[in-house]
């Protein structure tokens, strides 16, 4: 038995897609049962969340109830903040079971999690030292940004230190979490998981790019469109975010909002290509995957893990529309980039050797 904590953000985003994937891989791929322990941010009021920062944590007992109930061997930790904290961490361990946090994002250091503020990638805080945050009020609201920035500096080392192993989606992710100051204890590098693949590639039967993702500044939306404008390709832009009034009268875009995944699987199938204009470095590049594994190429920034994923030639300049644009022509062009797409994601995404891997890391934590 594997139990998971997650606490759910209050935009969900791919990381909640993710957490169910990897559960999914631990019930069809190692053979155990997955339950989840889950808390939610927009259930739980600013107040409350930043008194949860500050403590620690809220009600550990949950989770040690929750270990003894399932009598779960691993507590796989994902998001952990505002309410788990370092304290869940101490309930599993107390309560006999070992402990695997997933780095999904930057959290561990950075407020905000993603490493971008004002418009562009940002590595100030470091360690235990967040007042960068704090003073650049990266949450927006700066009693949130004292509440983030003090419970890192008061528990990074902390919950670092209750951790039997991590796993990080990249090697890009495992680097830059160690070159901000975390002390990560021993980190395994495994990619997410794809449940499935397609038979073959469609990219050639469809038409124009499809962009998936949060609109949220990070994400290059506007990069996305230009780029399409200069290309001269009909662009279809799917998800919700704070970006989207401003950038959605833009002429040749279509904007869906958000939308499940029965139709985000037929906007993969009707497209040419799929784009990932990260302005910031991805720890992984979650629509990217999957939009591979459905025989759709990528073309995206040469920016943090995308170019463990995405193949080089298919990259552009973070940020350069005019670069990016010739790489959505050429790959658009290619014929073969479909099928190219489908076997680097079977390469890479397999669940039978990313469901062994992590088996030997549940295996081997102490």
């Amino acid at each position: 038995m594997v139990l998971f904590l997650h606490n759910r953000y209050r935009a969900p985003g791919g990381e909640e897609r993710a957490v169910d994937e990897w559960r999914w891989l631990v019930r069809e791929h190692l053979g155990e049962e997955a339950e989840m322990l889950e808390r939610d941010s927009a259930l739980l009021g600013r107040a409350r969340a930043a008194t949860a920062l500050l403590a620690g944590g809220l009600r550990p007992d949950d989770v040690a109830r929750a270990v003894k109930r399932t009598g779960a061997r691993v507590v796989h930790a994902h998001n952990l903040g505002p309410a788990f904290g370092w304290r869940a961490l101490a309930a599993a361990r107390g309560a006999g079971a070992r402990v695997v946090v997933h780095l999904h994002q930057y959290r561990l250091v950075c407020a905000v999690g993603v490493c971008f503020t004002a418009g562009s990638e940002c590595t100030r805080c470091h360690g235990r030292n967040t007042l960068p945050g704090v003073l650049r009020n990266c949450r927006g609201s700066l009693p949130e940004a004292l509440a983030y920035g003090g419970s890192l500096a008061l528990w990074q080392r902390r919950l670092t230190g209750l951790c039997d192993a991590a796993i990080a989606p990249s090697e890009f992710a495992r680097e830059r979490l160690a070159a901000l100051g975390v002390p990560l204890p021993q980190t395994h590098v495994l990619a997410h998981p794809v449940r499935a693949f397609a038979a073959r590639s469609r990219a050639g039967e469809g038409t124009g790019a499809l962009l998936a993702c949060r609109l949220e500044p990070e994400k290059g939306i506007g990069v996305a469109i230009e780029a399409c404008r200069r290309a001269g390709i009909a662009l279809v832009v799917a998800g919700e975010g704070s970006e989207r009034a401003r950038l959605e009268p833009s002429a040749g875009v279509t904007f869906t909002g958000h939308v499940d995944e029965t139709t985000l699987a037929g906007l993969r199938e009707s497209a040419r290509i799929a784009l990932m204009p990260s302005l910031t470095s991805e720890t992984f590049g979650l629509a990217a995957a999957h939009a591979m594994a459905a025989g759709l190429p990528v073309a995206g920034s040469a920016i943090g893990a995308l170019p463990e994923l995405i193949p080089a030639e298919w990259l552009a300049p973070a940020g350069d529309a005019g670069a990016l644009a010739e790489r959505i022509a050429a790959v658009a062009a290619d014929s073969s980039a479909g099928e190219r797409a489908l076997a680097q994601a079977r390469s890479l995404l397999d669940p039978v050797r990313i469901g062994a891997a992590l088996a030997s890391i549940y295996e081997s934590t102490p």
